[in-house]
């Protein structure tokens, strides 16, 4: 009699009687969360075996994919760097210099050799029997398809959707007789020198793009519907420059500014929840002696929506404001009526004429990279399943995600992620067990699912379009997600690694 294990080889065409590869542990995604993933393995678990499969051409995720002008970091490297390995430079960073960080730890670590580019992963299959994952694998260089398999899933591929970007649909771009780009799509051949630049959206990419290409663009022009709130940070931490005489070694410098840094995070964040008044007031007075003389503040920079409520637009040195100032840069607020041969009709009739039109209008999310998931041979419906503490997804065995903040660094929640696998791991060794899964409690039984992100908390416009996609959250611990670091900084390491975890 043909087994079911069998039926499924024969139907995923292995015709190599040694089997697929396998490891212990394939990490998915080689950016800032994959390399992390795997620098803890090396530390933690020098005798497990992993690979790394990365779709895109090179590491680095979002900083490979995003080469738009003047591309950085919009949270500080001393929180989004690794616990691990000290930053070393200004605070703000452009995408190439956090690619070279990536590099150092790749070389550290001796990571290279583990990372398989060009490795799209199309297909994830749990197999309880065999008590593994059986990843199907695309090589987009050569069509090639391959099998590996691996005791555990760790999804580090990011939430962004890195092949369809957000766009709008307006009328008339067909008309357009210049040039339209989308920052997740720049094009190499771009020149924009003496050019009229109209670039759509005010989030963080436009917070970005608008200096860097106003450099040396004739002019640029940012369109918004809605202002956003901005906060003029310093490249350079007015602490850095105190501690600088006094020689320390890099890594006291590290920590110091790190914790300042996560300390001013942490009053951001709280008093954006507990008093949105006295945050609105900081940053719209923060940006307003900036501003060039006669700006109407109230139309173009008072948002509609609480401090918080999406993302702060973070401006190194004030560089978007010094080119409003010397006239290279300005604000519309208004919508599209349609777009004309030579530019943009906007909905009160007024005319901007631009070269070269950037959308910069976001992202959508991807669900864990919009890779099928089957359990023993039931397709995962992630819409109907529910997140244990924003680390691993009820009824999905041996996976566990990357997912980091919103409000504060990304990497700072990857340290106390991986810090909660580690645990698991050693739990699983403790009770020689192969496989832990999350599983609702009899207690649970019932329990309200709820959205995976509550719009009043944080709602900007990717969390809107994909919240139907996502997984859900429960009502109680340890169910939830989405909390801050003030919180999660106690509740991970704290967290009880039994509870709601079933062992075997």
């Amino acid at each position: 009699m043909t087994d079911a294990a069998t039926l499924e080889r024969d139907r995923a065409g292995d015709d190599d009687p040694a089997g697929p590869e396998h490891v212990d542990v394939l990490i998915v995604g080689a950016g800032v969360s994959g390399i992390g993933a795997a620098h803890r393995l090396r530390e933690q678990y020098p005798d497990r075996s992993f690979t790394i499969v990365e779709a895109q051409d090179a590491r680095g995720g979002t900083w490979w994919t995003h080469r738009f002008p003047g591309a950085r970091s919009d949270s500080d490297l001393f929180t989004y760097g690794y616990r691990h390995k000290p930053w070393r430079g200004p605070s703000i960073a452009a995408g190439e210099e956090i690619l070279g960080y990536l590099d150092e730890v790749i070389e550290e670590d001796d990571l290279a050799g583990h990372i398989r580019y060009r490795h799209r992963v199309t297909g994830l299959d749990w197999s309880s029997a065999d008590r593994r994952w059986t990843a199907q694998v695309t090589r987009t260089d050569t069509g090639e398809q391959l099998r590996l398999t691996a005791g555990f899933l760790w999804m580090c591929q990011g939430y962004y959707n890195h092949d369809e970007p957000y766009t709008p649909q307006w009328s008339g771009t067909e008309r357009f007789e210049g040039r339209i780009v989308h920052p997740q799509a720049w094009p190499d051949d771009l020149d924009h020198e003496g050019a009229r630049v109209l670039v759509i959206g005010s989030g963080a990419t436009a917070a970005t793009v608008v200096p860097a290409m106003a450099g040396t663009a004739e002019h640029v022009t940012m369109l918004q519907r809605s202002p956003s709130y901005w906060f003029p940070a310093p490249r350079v931490h007015e602490l850095a420059t105190l501690l600088e005489p006094l020689d320390l070694p890099a890594d006291w410098t590290h920590e110091i500014l790190r914790r300042q840094y996560v300390q001013q995070l942490d009053w951001l964040a709280t008093t954006g929840r507990d008093d949105p008044d006295q945050l609105h007031e900081f940053l719209v007075e923060s940006i307003r002696p900036l501003l060039p003389e006669g700006t109407d503040v109230e139309k173009h920079f008072i948002p509609r929506y609480r401090p918080w409520q999406q993302r702060i637009a973070f401006v190194p040195d004030g560089d978007f404001f010094e080119r409003m100032r010397a006239g290279r840069v300005s604000v519309a607020t208004d919508t599209i009526d349609e777009f004309t041969e030579k530019g943009v009709r906007l909905s009160s009739g007024e005319v901007i004429e631009a070269d070269i039109v950037v959308t910069a209008t976001g992202f959508d999310l991807s669900v864990f990279g919009d890779i099928p998931f089957r359990v023993d041979g039931e397709p995962v419906d992630f819409t109907r399943r529910v997140t244990w503490r924003g680390i691993m997804i009820s009824g999905v065995p041996n996976m566990a995600y990357a997912f980091g903040y919103f409000r504060h660094s990304w990497t700072l929640r990857l340290d106390l992620v991986n810090d909660v696998i580690g645990r698991i791991f050693d739990r699983m060794a403790e009770r020689g067990a192969s496989t832990v899964v999350p599983q609702l409690r009899p207690q649970d039984a019932g329990m309200e699912l709820r959205p995976w992100v509550e719009l009043d908390n944080f709602g900007p416009g990717y969390v809107q379009r994909c919240r139907d996609r996502m997984f859900r959250q429960g009502d109680r611990d340890p169910w939830t997600h989405m909390h801050e670091h003030d919180h999660e900084r106690v509740a991970l390491p704290g967290a009880d690694v039994d509870d709601g975890l079933q062992y075997h």
